[in-house]
């Protein structure tokens, strides 16, 4: 099975590509490679890290962090979702 985790986090005024590259530095630091993830943002400062697992959808699997206070808005979001192939397949 494939699992893929969401995190998604709010950066503060102004902080989006520190919160970018700090998005991409844990992702690279992460305790297992993931079989993928993928990097996006979008406006106000939003930065949401993508990554596939081969696991069982309760397996515990290594996440990124909350990033310090000061960096984000609010609370990391976070997100489980089973995979289950291409849309038009």
């Amino acid at each position: 099975m494939t699992v893929a985790l969401m995190w998604e986090a709010r950066a503060t005024a102004g902080r989006g590509p520190e919160l970018l590259e700090w998005a991409r530095a844990r992702t690279a630091e992460l305790a297992r490679r993931p079989l993928g993830s993928e990097l996006l943002r979008a406006p106000q400062d939003r930065v949401l890290v993508l990554t596939w697992w081969d696991a069982a959808y309760d397996a515990e699997l290594p996440e990124l962090p909350e990033p310090d206070a000061e960096l984000v808005t609010r609370a990391v979001h976070r997100w489980r979702f089973e995979s289950l192939g291409p849309a038009d397949g």
